[in-house]
C-alpha cells in the first residue's frame, strides 16, 4: 500500500523524517512532470529505503499471510472478489512483503509476486521462510512484465504499482497480455477524489484545496531537483477509458465503507474522513479482448 511520505502535498505540517527522506535526501515536493525512467529509479530508491520503517509501521496491519485489500480492513477472505482462486495461477502485481501472496497460496493458488524494490522483497523473501509459504518473488517493473503471453489466470494488486508508473495504459495492456482469455484484473488504489485534498486525517484533510482535475504528479525531490518519490493521480474515467483501451470489462467498482468502530488511522486514512467520502477504490474487472 501507498503512505506519502514526506511534506502534505498541500502544505500542511509534515510528519516525523522516515530514515528514506534521511538516505535519498529528500527536501521538499512539488507538482511536476515525471518521465517513466525518472519514476522508475525514485520509487524504487525510495521502497528500498523506506522499507524498514513502512514494516515497523504497519507490519501487524498487513500480517505476512492475510489478503488485505485497503485501510478500511476489507479482506479477500470475506470479499472474495477473486472468486476461487485454487488451481488458478495468480500474478501479484506491487506485492511488497507479500503477504496477499501468501493468502492466495495458502488458498491453492500458484502464485507469482512481482514488485520494482528489492528491499521490499527482502521482507517478502523473509516472510516466505518463516511461514513456510514459498511464493516465487521476481523483481521487475510493471510496465514491463517479465511472463509469457496469456500465462495467468488472475492478476490483482492491493495499493502496489498502479499509482507508481508513468503509462497506466501501459501498465494495462501488460497485465492484459500476461492474463488467459476471461482473467480477471482486480486492483486497490487511492480514491481518486481524495486528491482534491490535503493528505491529512484530521479536520484540515476535509477542505478542498486542489482540483480532481489536475493530473500533475506528486513529486518528491532533493536539493537538487532529482526526484526521490513519484505517485500519479488520475480520475475515475481514465482508469476506465485506460481499462477498455486495453481490453477490459470494467464488472464493478468497490468503494469499502470505513468499518464501525475501527478507531486506526493508516496516513490519511481516518474515521473522520472515512465517515465522509471514499478513501479507496477497487476496479474489478476481466478481460475480454
Amino acid at each position: 500500500m501507498t503512505t506519502l511520505p514526506a511534506e502534505d502535498r498541500d502544505g500542511a505540517a509534515a510528519p516525523p523524517v522516515r530514515t528514506a527522506e534521511r538516505l535519498l535526501g529528500t527536501v521538499g515536493s512539488e507538482r511536476r512532470t515525471a518521465s517513466s525512467a525518472e519514476s522508475v529509479a525514485a520509487n524504487s530508491a525510495w521502497w528500498d529505503a523506506d522499507a524498514d520503517d513502512y514494516h515497523v509501521e504497519h507490519g501487524e496491519f498487513l500480517g505476512v499471510a492475510d489478503f488485505v485489500w485497503c485501510p478500511e480492513r476489507l479482506r479477500e477472505a470475506d470479499a472474495r472478489l477473486l472468486g476461487d482462486v485454487a488451481g488458478r495461477d495468480v500474478l501479484e502485481v506491487g506485492c511488497g512483503s507479500a503477504p496477499c501472496a501468501r493468502w492466495l497460496a495458502a488458498e491453492g493458488a500458484h502464485v507469482v509476486g512481482l514488485d520494482l524494490s528489492a528491499g521490499m522483497l527482502r521482507y517478502a523473501a523473509a516472510a516466505n521462510e518463516a511461514t513456510g509459504i514459498d511464493v516465487p518473488l521476481v523483481r521487475a517493473n510493471a510496465e514491463r512484465l517479465p511472463f509469457a503471453n496469456a500465462s495467468f489466470d488472475v492478476a490483482c494488486s492491493a495499493f502496489g504499482a498502479v499509482p507508481f508508473v508513468n503509462d497506466m495504459a501501459g501498465l494495462f495492456g501488460e497485465v492484459a497480455r500476461v492474463l488467459r482469455p476471461g482473467g480477471s484484473w482486480v486492483f486497490a488504489v487511492t480514491h481518486p477524489m481524495r486528491w482534491i485534498f490535503p493528505d491529512d486525517p484530521g479536520p484540515n484533510g476535509l477542505r478542498v484545496t486542489g482540483s480532481y482535475f489536475d493530473r500533475t504528479p506528486y513529486v518528491e525531490v532533493d536539493a537538487e531537483g532529482r526526484a526521490t518519490y513519484v505517485e500519479y493521480h488520475r480520475t475515475l474515467g481514465d482508469f476506465v477509458r485506460a481499462l477498455t483501451g486495453a481490453g477490459f470489462t470494467l464488472l464493478d467498482l468497490v468503494e469499502p465503507e470505513w468499518p464501525d468502530g475501527l478507531a486506526d488511522e493508516w496516513g490519511q486514512w481516518s474515521p473522520l474522513r472515512g465517515a465522509l467520502f471514499p478513501g479507496t477504490a477497487i476496479f474489478r474487472c476481466r478481460h475480454t479482448t
